[in-house]
């Protein structure tokens, strides 16, 4: 093999590992679980959300979430992120109050 050559292997696998990080952003996720009880109590488990975008929960929406990722996230009465709004931190719950609106959609925090 030509000196040429090699150094032309070496110099890009020097720089394949900077292009695969300037990447990795786009992929992103929350990494962890979300619980939570739909107003049907049934219970729906999301594992690694994106951290980018408006997540909409079950159409029944949640009345309790347990937030299990590294991340926080804003809980919304609304399917599209909008409206007031209900702070979860990282590794912690959450209940509505009775008589409120049931969560419908949540954005990560990051």
């Amino acid at each position: 093999m030509s000196a040429h050559r090699r150094l032309g292997l070496a110099a890009a696998a020097a720089l394949l590992p900077l292009a695969v990080a300037g990447c990795s952003g786009l992929g992103r996720s929350a990494v962890g679980t979300i619980t939570y009880e739909t107003g049907h109590e049934v219970e729906v488990t999301v594992t690694s959300p994106s951290v980018k975008g408006c997540h909409r929960l079950a159409p029944a929406g949640a009345t309790r979430i347990e937030n299990e990722t590294l991340v926080d996230v804003v809980l919304y009465p609304t399917r599209d992120c909008r409206g007031p709004s209900t702070y979860v931190p990282s590794n912690s719950g959450n209940s509505v109050v009775p008589g409120t609106l049931p969560w419908r959609s949540y954005t990560v925090v990051h």
